[in-house]
């Protein structure tokens, strides 16, 4: 893929349950994953709901791993949110490539001030019972929160202040497209 290539972001519930979806700009990938751009004003949809970003946002999806992490420009309630999920995959989808992964309830949100907290442990412990999350998925996403708790905290990882750098070039590019045309 080349940079600024379009791709769509498909995230699911459990039992293949639509959930959000936006289209999504290819910006590149380092040593923990893909990162996929969005510009401030991208439909965000899913049943129920549905919105226009303020800002722009890039968010990591990590190989092999069980969680996204998607970072704001500023301007908004929180600068870091990380949905916990099945490990996300890049795959060919009727619309092109696309990005897939399972929401599993739990977040790890930093607010714009700085401050972070987990969310949505009350989401997480219902659907377990109503979905029927199997053990084994119910451990990876704990391990997961509890991994991004700690590496956000620490500043390391994906924390470590790299989801800055990808904003930049989200922007760059955004803003040489629009010198173009």
């Amino acid at each position: 893929m080349e940079l600024g290539d379009p791709l769509h972001v498909r995230m699911s519930k459990w039992g293949e349950r639509p959930h959000w979806q936006y289209a999504g700009l290819w910006l590149g990938s380092d040593e923990l994953g893909d990162w996929v751009g969005a510009t401030a004003g991208t439909h965000h949809h899913r049943p129920g709901m549905e919105f226009h970003s303020d800002v722009d946002t890039v968010t990591l999806f990590p190989r092999e791993r069980w969680w996204a992490a998607t970072f704001h420009a500023p301007g908004i309630w929180c600068s870091t949110y990380v949905d916990m999920t099945t490990p996300p995959v890049l795959e060919p989808g009727p619309d092109g490539v696309e990005v897939r992964c399972v929401d599993l309830d739990l977040d790890v949100i930093q607010r714009a001030d700085g401050t972070w907290y987990v969310d949505d442990e009350d989401e997480f412990a219902e659907h377990q019972a109503a979905y029927g999350y199997p053990p084994e998925v119910v451990a990876a996403a704990e391990a997961s929160r509890d991994e991004v708790w700690t590496a956000a905290h620490a500043g390391t990882g994906a924390f470590d202040g790299r989801g800055q750098a990808w904003l930049d070039r989200l922007d760059q590019w955004s803003t040489r497209t629009r010198l173009l045309t």
